[in-house]
């Protein structure tokens, strides 16, 4: 959801929102982080919301896990949408947002084995998955919700979220700043 919020940003755009907002005194870094934060809030009430529905299907999962899954989702939440408005306010164009933000969405989803593990593809494509970040993240997803909080891979998928979170949040803050010369 988090790759898909920069047609607002696009939207804000074409209605003066955003040059209005560059010439305020707010800096580039809060002006794009308010917007991430709306949307991490709406990513982790959906996660909440899915989770609930889970619970009526047989999920069971300590709150302790619920808490770290949820953290998870909001930091990858946070970095696809940083990622996604920067790439909106970089082009100004729905009809090049759509494409970039699919070429980058399709690979992440079938090489994260989010949709159907990948121990089911070739060997090949396992390897090559290896190589996604997001692969590690939902594996570390998996782990917490499975309540096998000594599984390194938790370690791994909390760092990898944190640096796409912060990665996303630099390059979104450059291209806000570049838009203001």
């Amino acid at each position: 959801g988090g790759l898909f919020v920069g047609f607002g940003i696009i939207a804000e755009w074409r209605a003066g929102v955003i040059d209005r907002q560059m010439v305020t005194p707010a800096s580039r870094v809060a002006l794009i982080a308010g917007r991430t934060l709306r949307d991490v809030v709406v990513i982790v009430v959906q996660a909440i919301v899915l989770t609930i529905c889970a619970y009526f299907f047989g999920l069971r999962v300590p709150p302790l896990a619920l808490v770290a899954a949820l953290i998870l989702v909001a930091l990858l939440g946070a970095a696809f949408s940083f990622i996604s408005n920067a790439i909106g306010i970089a082009t100004k164009s729905e009809d090049a947002l759509a494409p970039i933000v699919n070429m980058l969405a399709l690979p992440i989803l079938l090489l994260s084995g989010i949709l159907l593990p990948m121990s089911l593809a070739p060997q090949w494509l396992q390897i090559v998955s290896d190589f996604n970040p997001f692969k590690h993240i939902v594996e570390a997803l998996r782990a917490v919700f499975r309540g096998d909080f000594g599984d390194p891979i938790i370690a791994v998928g909390g760092l990898l979220a944190v640096i796409l979170a912060v990665l996303g949040a630099w390059v979104g803050a450059r291209v806000l700043k570049a838009q203001t010369r």
